[in-house]
């Protein structure tokens, strides 16, 4: 890395859950922070996120450490603000297909080989653990409960955290169009933004999404990326003794503040339309389609309703696994991209304002540098 001037001043790009949480602790330690967007907050994939709070079924150890992490930081959360109705611990339940890459048995024991409660449910056992889910939709291997997980809304958390930053001096520049970092002599120094902002700085991260690979190209590093489009369907509000975030063959759901419903699954992404203008289309069968999927695991097949739906990047790195920290190739050029946005965006906006304000590497992040594309 290349030496490592002071750092008194920098500027965050990205106005999702990984910008906004750096950014806010970047200005509890005592940093000058700008907060650029190219639009309003929370316009990206942290606006079209489930949003649920897990490290369930298998993934390295070191990134099933980052994610429990995680999860603390949402805990000590709710624990300072029990009225919040955007943040729940109302756990998780999970099935496979009922065919012969069903694994529920294993993972069970894999989960409980870590430490990480789970219990291994029949049908007919789900509803005194978890309410609100036709037993008659669970196939025959059973479902897992993981009394522990959660969901939080991503927009209200993001709201929540720029009204601190902003309360605490922190600077918020919205509708900037797309932002280009200023590298000079192998150090970042600030932006330019498409409005024509020029913003100097001693250090700037970019947590822009789907965008990180690009934008950190320009600055000569790689970072592989298997990005999908992704699709995300919220219903009208309406009212379900539903509690726990359900990750089932046909359908993931989890509900809202207001008593919708958001949903997503892997189906309805590869039905997505890619126009050749770079816009993405979708059919409605597609959202009825997934509207259709919630209502047979739900208690009393209720009728979901549509009322929006979201289309866009999913950032994913190309191995998996999140990708946090400094540039080899560009001193105080930091970035954060990741597929697991609400279980790592407080944790991480954490670890790295400390690591852009005091200069030291945590070990959390070892695994995650984005040098090991090079």
């Amino acid at each position: 890395m290349n030496a490592r001037p002071q750092v008194s001043k920098v500027v965050v790009v990205g106005g999702g859950i990984f910008g906004v949480s750096s950014a806010v602790n970047l200005v509890r330690l005592g940093i000058k922070t700008v907060l650029v967007n190219d639009g309003p907050l929370a316009n990206g994939a942290s606006g079209r996120s489930l949003s649920w709070l897990n490290s369930s079924r298998r993934r390295s150890a070191d990134y099933h450490r980052l994610r429990m992490a995680g999860i603390d930081r949402y805990r000590t959360l709710a624990s300072k603000n029990p009225s919040l109705r955007w943040l729940r611990f109302d756990g998780g339940l999970t099935w496979d297909a009922d065919d012969e890459n069903n694994e529920i048995s294993d993972i069970f024991r894999h989960e409980r080989h870590l430490g990480y409660e789970a219990h291994l449910l029949s049908s007919e056992k789900v509803a005194a653990y978890t309410p609100g889910v036709d037993a008659k939709a669970i196939t025959p291997q059973g479902a897992i409960f993981n009394p522990g997980e959660g969901w939080v809304d991503l927009p209200s958390l993001i709201a929540f955290l720029s009204k601190e930053f902003v309360e605490r001096g922190g600077e918020l520049v919205t509708g900037a169009g797309r932002a280009v970092v200023t590298v000079t002599d192998g150090r970042a120094t600030g932006v330019t933004t498409e409005i024509g902002l020029r913003i100097d700085a001693d250090a700037v991260l970019v947590a822009t999404g789907a965008d990180v690979p690009e934008m950190a190209a320009a600055a000569g590093s790689r970072i592989a990326e298997a990005t999908p489009v992704a699709l995300l369907v919220r219903s009208k509000p309406l009212s379900l003794p539903l509690r726990a975030v359900l990750n089932t063959p046909r359908v993931a759901i989890r509900l809202t503040p207001t008593g919708a419903l958001v949903l997503d699954s892997a189906w309805s992404e590869e039905e997505v339309i890619r126009h050749p203008d770079g816009s993405f289309g979708v059919r409605e069968s597609t959202v009825q389609g997934l509207l259709d999927e919630a209502s047979k695991v739900l208690e009393g097949n209720p009728k979901l309703e549509l009322e929006t739906y979201g289309v866009g990047p999913k950032p994913i790195p190309g191995d998996g696994e999140p990708v946090f920290g400094e540039l080899a190739e560009a001193g105080g050029y930091f970035v954060a991209f990741s597929h697991s946005g609400a279980t790592l965006g407080l944790i991480a906006g954490e670890l790295l304002a400390d690591e852009i304000a005091n200069g030291a590497r945590n070990p959390l992040f070892d695994r995650f540098r984005p040098e090991r594309f090079s």
